[in-house]
């Protein structure tokens, strides 16, 4: 390989770009440097930062270690997803919260995040916050939806199809159970009703054991 591309993801290409485009061939030399090999950067704008799981952890970070409430930071970071169109935000903090002495963990979490399903596009990310009590875990999961992709996987025509047969399966059972409680086993309780009035004389033979 002789040329080597980096791609960098950003919400603020402009301050990586530089005027006039100095800070990405100053970058551009260093990693030549580095890797003596050419060097091509193609630059990313994230359209919406509030709902990319890795800016989100990160903010999160930085609050805390600017002494920021863990709670009002992480609320904030939630309802910012929320309203950019999130369908679901779940945030964990672990560690010293607080400053206090015994560490925990506490979550945070609004709408539905399917960690389970396949086609849900879940975005995750684990951040630490470098405070001067500890360490502290982010772990943040943002739902955007659900991705179907190109193929029409078409729902309804599968919901048709399962209907009947599950109709058909449980047809047949129902009959049967109803058929063998039906004819089979009430037929028989009648039968055991006749013993059963025998079962009267026992409780009168054994209230007269007992008097």
């Amino acid at each position: 390989m002789k040329r080597i591309t980096v791609t960098i993801h950003t919400a603020r290409p402009g301050i990586i770009i530089g005027k006039g485009g100095g800070e990405v061939d100053r970058l551009k030399e260093e990693l030549k440097k580095l890797t003596s090999k050419d060097v091509q950067i193609n630059i990313v704008e994230i359209r919406k930062p509030e709902i990319d799981a890795a800016i989100v952890g990160e903010s999160i970070a930085k609050q805390l270690e600017a002494r920021v409430n863990y709670k009002r930071a992480v609320k904030m970071a939630i309802a910012s997803a929320m309203r950019m169109g999130a369908e679901g935000i779940k945030s964990r903090c672990r560690g010293r919260l607080g400053g206090v002495e015994m560490a925990r963990t506490e979550e945070f979490k609004l709408g539905r995040t399917p960690l389970h399903t396949f086609r849900a596009d879940i975005d995750y990310s684990w951040k630490e916050a470098l405070t001067i009590y500890g360490k502290i875990g982010i772990k943040t999961w943002i739902c955007k939806g659900e991705i179907l992709g190109k193929v029409d996987l078409s729902p309804n025509q599968e919901q048709k199809d399962a209907g009947p047969r599950k109709g058909a399966l449980e047809g047949p059972r129902r009959d049967d159970r109803g058929g063998d409680r039906r004819g089979g086993d009430r037929r028989e309780g009648g039968d055991r009703r006749g013993p059963g009035g025998g079962g009267g004389d026992r409780r009168g033979g054994g209230g007269g054991g007992r008097r």
